[in-house]
């Protein structure tokens, strides 16, 4: 096997690794996004009751998905350095795909008749309490048409503009500065995400105040803003590992061959 035969077999390897860790992780996201937890209770701290807006008080609320979703958002930045936007546009679309098809899946599992004997095998929690097993399920894992709609909508707009921006800042700065432009890159498109999922799933679906939505956002952002930051070293053990997998000059030549503007 020749070594230009090697690369390209590893080339391929990795953008398919990549793609499955970036589906997987968006995908998980989206189904626990549903489950909201206290980040003061975690940390052991005191709710913040930050008055915004008038009289509505807001705590440090996030959804359960907000916690891997950087990780989305780094591998993102790892495929567009190596494969451009085209490799993050493609692995973009097939992962909504696949998202609404889960939720369709979902939806279909929620509405089958349940088992009488799973019903009664589950019909008291560990504590002794009466559930309905059934509706729990359903309560859990199907979520509102508003809030497909808009996660789906978040994340296309988002991932676009992250590789957009990530691409046109790899122009100023080539292969120096992978923070500024995966940093600065992160930060604008979750700046969107943040607000869009939020105004489409909970004002234009919803029951919220436009008032409540950007207080929500901005505490998701802040999450967002600050993980990004904190976790910006990953990139740089992202890239040891690449270019120990595939070798410095061929590793370079793949990240310059996807700053290249596509030709049709």
């Amino acid at each position: 096997m020749t070594t230009s035969t090697i690369f390209t077999n590893r080339r391929s390897s990795l953008y398919i690794f990549l793609s499955a860790v970036f589906l997987t992780n968006a995908l998980i996201a989206e189904i626990i996004g549903v489950k909201i937890f206290s980040t003061e209770t975690l940390l052991g701290i005191r709710p913040a009751q930050l008055h915004l807006f008038g009289d509505f008080v807001l705590d440090f609320n996030l959804t359960a998905g907000a916690v891997i979703w950087p990780f989305v958002f780094i591998t993102s930045d790892i495929i567009n350095e190596y494969y451009g936007v085209q490799g993050v546009k493609r692995i973009s679309y097939v992962t909504a795909g696949f998202i609404a098809y889960s939720f369709v899946i979902i939806y279909i599992g929620t509405a089958l008749p349940p088992a009488q004997f799973w019903l009664d095998v589950n019909a008291k929690d560990a504590s002794g309490q009466a559930i309905n097993i059934n509706n729990a399920f359903g309560m859990i894992f199907r979520q509102g048409l508003g809030i497909i709609i808009g996660s789906i909508t978040a994340f296309l707009v988002a991932q676009l503009l992250d590789a957009t921006i990530f691409a046109s800042l790899k122009k100023l700065t080539g292969n120096r500065k992978i923070w500024l432009r995966a940093t600065g890159s992160t930060l604008v498109s979750q700046l969107i995400d943040s607000f869009v999922v939020l105004t489409i799933a909970f004002y234009i679906f919803g029951n919220w105040s436009f008032a409540q939505v950007i207080a929500v956002a901005i505490v998701n952002y802040i999450y967002k803003f600050t993980t990004a930051i904190l976790l910006t070293p990953l990139l740089y053990v992202a890239h040891y590992l690449i270019d120990r997998y595939l070798g410095p000059e061929r590793a370079r030549e793949l990240a310059n061959e996807a700053s290249m503007p596509v030709t049709m």
